[in-house]
């Protein structure tokens, strides 16, 4: 039996387009609470980045801030410590940076650090070891008043944050 092609529109075909939308949707309602879960929650959005009141910080003062859950040193250097840290030879040191390098341009009295020892994460303590910087009494890691590694097994300085001056006594880290 041959039976004639028609063009007409159907019951039939308005009930599969309607299935087939409503299946993508519920598609889409299933798989959009998976896509959700892997954005960062509000905690971690809003440590992404800090702003820090330099102003009650005196001079050869340091002090230890929190950020992204890592301690972060701010230390407003004396101008014998910037002096001693820029008169050192790159070829003393095992990670070679300038002063100039690890500090902004015109802010050069503040240094900003990660405060994890870059051997195996430990906290330094600060205006100590040889070179009164920063001394890691775990493994025995000095750290100058630049925050570079002079000696001990850790491999690389202190880590600097990505960090901006808002003001001359308002930094933003992060």
């Amino acid at each position: 039996m041959a039976s004639e092609a028609t063009t007409e529109t159907t019951k039939r075909d308005f009930l599969f387009v309607a299935t087939g939308a409503v299946g993508a949707v519920a598609v889409a309602g299933a798989v959009w609470p998976l896509i959700d879960q892997m954005n960062p929650d509000a905690s971690v959005l809003a440590l992404a980045s800090i702003e820090y009141d330099l102003s009650s910080i005196e001079v050869g003062q340091s002090v230890t801030i929190k950020w992204r859950g890592l301690p972060v040193f701010i230390r407003h250097r004396t101008q014998a410590e910037i002096d001693e840290a820029r008169a050192v030879p790159l070829s003393e040191l095992k990670d070679p940076a300038t002063d100039e390098e690890r500090t902004k341009p015109g802010h050069e009295q503040w240094l900003i650090m990660i405060a994890n020892c870059t051997h195996l994460g430990c906290v330094p303590v600060g205006e100590a070891g040889d070179f009164d910087g920063w001394f890691c009494p775990c493994h025995g890691s000095h750290y100058d008043t630049a925050g570079r590694i002079r000696r001990g097994p850790a491999p690389a300085n202190l880590v600097l944050p990505d960090y901006e001056f808002v003001s001359d006594t308002l930094v933003q880290i992060g």
